[in-house]
C-alpha cells in the first residue's frame, strides 16, 4: 500500500489515495488504515473497485478478510453476507450495514472519500 495523500478538490468530498490498481488482488479484498478507520478495498469479478468499513458490523472482525462472490462479501467468521455497493446486510447473522464509500480511479491510483 501506498502512503495516503489527500485531495481536497473534488468539492465536500476529501479523497485520499489508498493504493494502487496493482496492490489489490485481481478478485478480493485488502485493508487499509487511514483518518482513523480500517476500510476494505475490494475489486469484484467485472473489476470494479469498492471501499467500505473493514469491520463486520456482527462480529467485530475483518471483512477484508473474506471471500466475494459477485457483489457481495463474506465474513470469514460467521458467513454474514454484505452488498458491496449499498453496504446492506444480505446474509445472516448480520443485520446492520456496513458504511460504504466513493471510490475515484485516476490512472493506476484509488482514491477513497470516507462517508460518515
Amino acid at each position: 500500500m501506498t502512503e495516503p495523500v489527500t485531495d481536497q478538490d473534488q468539492g465536500q468530498l476529501s479523497f485520499v489515495k489508498v493504493c494502487t490498481l496493482a496492490d489489490l488482488p485481481e478478485v478480493g479484498a485488502v485493508q487499509a488504515s487511514f483518518d482513523g478507520r480500517l476500510v476494505a478495498i475490494a475489486r469484484d469479478s467485472s473489476g470494479e473497485v469498492h471501499a467500505f468499513d473493514d469491520t463486520c458490523t456482527h462480529a467485530n472482525v475483518s471483512l477484508s478478510e473474506g471471500d466475494l462472490d459477485g457483489g457481495t462479501i463474506e465474513c470469514w467468521l460467521h458467513g454474514s453476507r454484505f452488498d458491496m455497493t449499498s453496504g446492506e446486510p444480505t446474509g445472516l447473522p448480520a443485520t446492520q450495514p456496513i458504511a460504504i464509500h466513493t471510490v475515484k480511479i485516476e490512472g493506476e491510483d484509488v482514491h477513497v472519500a470516507l462517508q460518515s
